[in-house]
C-alpha cells in the first residue's frame, strides 16, 4: 500500500504524523438512552428532561431498544463483528452537566467490535490509493448535559435536554498519515451513517463531533505521544486541527522539549488548541459494571431484522451506478456522496425513462450531468428568485424529454427551467408559447443555408479547398439568421451537404 506522502519539514529533517479519530454520532432516536425524555433539538434549556435524566433518587435506566438497534445497524455497514453479548460500565466523574456524578458507557465488553472503512483516492488531496481505515470498535454511551457561560455575568447556567441522549462512539484505529487522510475518512463516516439513518450527521448542531488523536514521529519509528483535540464539529475544522498541532508538536520536540499526554481545545478564531487538562487513563475514572443494567444479549432475529433492514450503501451505489447504468466514476461518486443527491437523481432517472420511452440506463447520463451541473447552476443564478417547490421530478424529466426529442436545445432547456423555478408554469407550455423550441423544418433552414452561401462565395471555395476550419463559420451563421433556433444537428447534415 502507497503511503501518504504528506510530511512535516522540520529543522531535524521529515515528520510523519499518526491521526486516529473518535466520532461521537448522536444516535438517531425519538427518546434518550435510558429514559423516554425527547431528543428533539432547540427546545427550551431544561425541558426535555426525565427523572432518570436528571438523576432522582431510586430512577432506574431502561435500555431504548432503538438506540441498540441503530448502533448494531451501523456496525453491520462497517463490516465489523457484532457482540452478541455486551455490557454498560460507569465512567466515574464529577462535573455540573452530569447529575449521576457518571456517565454510563461501555469500556470492556462493547456492543460492536473490529470494522473498517475505505476512503477513495485523491490525488489533489495526496491520497494516491484507496485506503482501508481500521475500526476498533463501536460502544454506546449517554451524553453529557451542556454548560453555559454567557447568559449571567458571574454564574454558568446547566442545560439537561442532552443529558442522557445516546450516543455512539466510533473509535479508529491510528491508520491515518494526512489531515486528507482523516478529512475523507470523516466524510465517508458521515455518509455512510446518513444513509443508514442511524445518525443525521449534521456536525453544527453537535449531533456529529470527533475527538482527534495527533502524534507524529519520524517514519518508520515507534509512535510518538499523542494529545486529544475534544468536540471539534467540522471536517475542515478537524483537518486543521491535525495541521497545527502536528506542527506544533515537531517544534517543541526539536526545541528540546516533550510532548505530554493531554487533553486539549480548539480555538476556531485562532486556528490553534490550547490545552485543557492531562490525559486521564481508564483508572482515573474508576470503571465498574453498571450495576443497574443487565448485560445486553442480542438474539439471531434481532441480528437478522437488523441486517435486512440496510439499505445499499454508499460503495454498492456507487459501482452500480458505474456498471449498470454505465456513468463515470466522477459522476458516480458525486450523485452517491448525499443522501439527498442520490434520492433526487433516482427519482428523475425513473421520471425522465418514463417520459422518454427509454430504459434508465440509456438516458442515465444526461440525467446526472442536469443533476449535478446544470440544475443547480441555473438555481444558483436565479438566487431568491427560484422557488425549488416548483421543480418537480416530473417538470425537469419533461424538460429532458423535449431535449432527448430534439425539440429544445441545451440553452432552451435552461431558459425554461429558469421559468418554470420562477413561475411554475408547465414546460410543455413554455416552450410552445415563449417560442423555446428549435426549428428542425429543412425547408426553412435549408433556405437560410442557401442565402449565407450565396453571401460568401469566396469562403465556400476557401471551404472547398481545404481549410475544414469554416465549417464553424458557416454554423453560426446559419444559427445567427434562424435566431438560435434551429437544430443544431439538421444545420450540420444540410451544411456537410450543401458545402460538399
Amino acid at each position: 500500500m502507497t503511503e501518504s506522502t504528506y510530511r512535516i519539514h522540520g529543522a531535524t529533517g521529515e515528520w510523519e504524523v499518526v491521526i486516529g479519530l473518535e466520532v461521537h454520532a448522536q444516535v438517531t432516536s425519538n427518546a434518550k438512552l435510558f429514559s423516554g425524555a425527547s431528543t428533539a433539538f432547540g427546545s427550551e434549556p431544561n425541558c426535555n428532561v426525565s427523572l432518570v435524566d436528571a438523576a432522582m433518587p431510586g430512577m432506574l435506566p431502561v435500555p431504548n431498544r432503538e438506540c441498540i438497534r441503530q448502533a448494531v445497524r451501523t456496525g453491520m455497514a462497517i463490516e465489523a463483528q457484532i457482540n452478541r453479548w455486551s455490557r454498560f460500565d460507569r465512567k466515574n466523574y464529577f462535573y455540573a452537566d452530569l447529575p449521576q456524578g457518571y456517565q454510563i458507557s461501555q469500556l470492556y465488553h462493547p456492543l460492536v467490535g473490529e470494522g473498517s472503512l475505505t476512503i477513495e483516492a485523491d490525488e489533489k488531496a495526496g491520497i494516491p490509493e484507496d485506503k482501508v481505515i481500521g475500526i476498533e470498535r463501536i460502544h454506546v454511551e449517554q451524553d453529557a448535559g451542556k454548560l453555559m457561560h454567557d447568559q449571567h455575568p458571574t454564574m454558568s447556567y446547566v442545560d439537561l435536554n442532552r443529558c442522557g441522549v445516546a450516543l455512539m462512539e466510533i473509535v479508529s484505529r491510528p491508520d491515518m498519515r494526512s489531515p486528507a487522510e482523516a478529512g475523507a475518512y470523516v466524510r465517508k463516516l458521515r455518509t455512510i451513517l446518513r444513509y443508514v439513518g442511524s445518525c443525521d450527521g449534521n456536525m453544527e448542531e453537535g449531533s456529529m463531533r470527533a475527538d482527534v488523536n495527533v502524534s507524529v514521529r519520524k517514519p518508520g519509528e515507534e509512535f510518538g505521544t499523542r494529545t486529544e483535540t475534544k468536540n471539534v464539529n467540522s471536517v475542515r475544522f478537524v483537518m486543521q486541527v491535525i495541521e497545527y498541532e502536528a506542527n506544533r508538536q515537531v517544534e517543541l520536540i526539536e526545541s528540546g522539549g516533550t510532548v505530554v499526554q493531554e487533553t486539549r481545545l480548539f480555538d476556531v478564531a485562532s486556528g490553534t488548541t490550547r490545552s485543557m487538562r492531562s490525559k486521564e487513563d481508564a483508572h482515573d475514572y474508576r470503571y465498574f459494571p453498571d450495576p443497574d443494567l443487565l448485560p445486553l444479549e442480542l438474539e439471531d432475529s434481532f441480528l437478522d431484522e437488523c441486517r435486512a433492514s440496510l439499505p445499499e450503501l454508499p460503495d454498492a451505489k456507487r459501482a452500480r451506478y458505474e456498471v449498470d447504468l454505465g456513468l463515470t466514476e466522477y459522476n458516480a461518486r458525486e450523485l452517491t456522496a448525499e443522501v439527498e443527491t442520490f434520492a433526487r437523481f433516482e427519482t428523475l432517472l425513473a421520471a425522465t425513462a418514463k417520459a422518454i420511452g427509454k430504459a434508465e440506463r440509456d438516458v442515465a447520463t444526461p440525467v446526472a450531468n442536469w443533476s449535478l451541473s446544470v440544475a443547480p447552476g441555473v438555481i444558483k443564478s436565479l438566487g431568491d428568485e427560484a422557488d425549488p417547490a416548483n421543480a418537480t421530478a416530473a417538470a425537469q424529466a419533461s424538460i429532458l424529454a423535449m431535449a432527448d426529442k430534439g425539440e429544445i436545445s441545451g440553452g432552451q432547456a435552461k431558459e425554461i427551467y429558469e421559468l418554470v423555478l420562477r413561475t411554475g408554469r408547465d414546460p410543455q407550455e413554455i416552450a410552445d408559447t415563449e417560442g423555446l423550441k428549435q426549428v428542425s423544418d429543412t425547408g426553412a433552414i435549408e433556405a437560410a443555408i442557401d442565402t449565407i452561401i450565396a453571401a460568401n462565395t469566396d469562403k465556400v471555395e476557401e471551404y472547398r479547398s481545404g481549410k475544414d476550419k469554416l465549417f464553424g463559420f458557416f454554423v453560426g451563421q446559419t444559427m445567427k439568421a434562424m435566431q438560435g433556433k434551429a437544430n443544431p444537428g439538421v444545420v450540420n447534415e444540410l451544411l456537410k451537404d450543401k458545402l460538399g
